[in-house]
């Protein structure tokens, strides 16, 4: 008799996210009582501005609770069009997607571009959720180690030792989850230049792109760098973070019209369209109702990176690169001799901080810290951080 269990479809055998684990122990811990510090999840702790709820609630109450086009109501995407613009893109209505998140819109862009026989290039770190929709297209990833040093960018060197034909795309993450850089301009241009000249795609995930603090190191859409890079660039990015819209699902993209068609098309079969009533929240959004509120939540992140970074460089055994962007913090714990998910697991059950290992981003000897979160809880999750330590060494 055949074994129902065994399952060989692709996307029937995705594991687990490693991020979340932590997650679901804390709740438990919590239902029990126990206080914990929760710096695992990138999820801002600032309620979504009152205009925008106020925009869905009235589209819900007038009646839009009907499907939309798939790609999303038109005025949604010609003002996520416009936004592109503004970020010096070149995009037209036409070719956006709105999505439930940022999250499909990178895997409705890997799924309908790669399968098998192609080769998807991954920095590493990545993103735990890049690699898995690069395993669900039939697609190869190939893993390109960055380091610390050079601010985890992709190089010309690593360009011309791992693009082969059968580069399809490459993913970039900028500002990155897990390691808060953004890539300088210099990298950029070198990727954009070796897109169009060995014609593959970027997959440029850009969800964090408001939340660069740097003026030395601004975030650059690498689609702007010309008509030619745009042609070959997925540009993503979501409501999820810059507007602490998380729960709301909303993502967008803009690719060149043959992809965002096929994205388009993958969308219909899955899902239909987004929520439509949270569709004219994201709107209200792009309107600039709640810039001031968006712009004190960043002034609030940037604060907050300050006081985590200032706290963690005090700490024995413990390194890291100060971030530039996103609300992470990518910490080496390599001297403290044990694997990323047993030092995770024992932060939790000892600590009780929650942390993400670096074995989910695809790097052993590291942990992820979100600092999403009150200064107070980073003074008190980092005090008790530092005893964790002290007592490992």
């Amino acid at each position: 008799m055949k074994d129902l269990t065994h399952t060989t479809g692709l996307l029937g055998s995705l594991p687990p996210s490693e991020t979340l684990g932590s997650l679901v122990k804390s709740i438990e811990l919590q239902k029990q009582g126990v206080e914990v510090f929760l710096l695992s999840v990138g999820e801002p702790d600032f309620d979504t501005p009152r205009a925008i709820k106020e925009a869905c609630a009235e589209a819900l109450f007038r009646g839009e609770t009907k499907y939309t086009v798939p790609a999303g109501i038109g005025e949604l995407r010609a003002a996520c069009a416009a936004k592109f613009r503004a970020d010096g893109i070149d995009a037209k209505t036409e070719q956006i997607v709105v999505t439930p998140g940022g999250k499909f819109a990178c895997a409705a862009a890997v799924t309908a571009l790669c399968g098998p026989g192609d080769e998807v290039i991954l920095p590493v770190p990545y993103w735990v959720s890049h690699l898995h929709m690069i395993d669900a297209s039939g697609a190869k990833p190939v893993f390109v180690p960055t380091f610390p040093e050079n601010n985890f960018e992709l190089t010309e060197e690593d360009l011309q030792r791992f693009v082969t034909p059968r580069t399809r795309l490459v993913v970039l993450c900028s500002p990155s989850n897990p390691t808060g850089a953004v890539y300088g301009k210099k990298a950029l241009e070198t990727l954009a230049r070796y897109a169009v000249e060995k014609n593959f795609m970027i997959l440029s995930d850009e969800v964090y792109e408001r939340l660069a603090y740097d003026p030395d190191r601004p975030h650059i859409s690498v689609a702007s760098l010309g008509r030619e890079v745009a042609e070959h660039t997925v540009t993503v990015n979501s409501f999820s973070k810059s507007y602490a819209m998380t729960g709301w699902r909303v993502g967008y993209l803009t690719a060149p019209m043959w992809l965002s068609a096929k994205i388009d098309a993958l969308q219909t079969h899955f899902l239909a369209n987004v929520t439509t009533f949270a569709q004219f929240g994201a709107l209200k959004a792009l309107q600039g109702a709640c810039d001031d509120e968006c712009r004190k939540m960043k002034e609030a992140f940037a604060a907050r990176r300050e006081l985590f970074c200032s706290l963690l460089a005090q700490i024995p055994g413990v390194k890291f690169v100060r971030p530039s962007g996103a609300f992470y913090v990518f910490a080496d714990i390599s001297s403290f001799g044990m694997e990323s998910m047993k030092f995770c697991d024992r932060l939790m059950d000892e600590a009780h901080i929650a942390a993400a290992p670096g074995c989910g981003f695809g790097t052993e000897g590291f942990i992820r810290f979100s600092y999403a979160c009150s200064e107070e809880v980073i003074r008190r999750a980092l005090a008790r951080f530092a005893d964790f330590c002290a007592a490992l060494k």
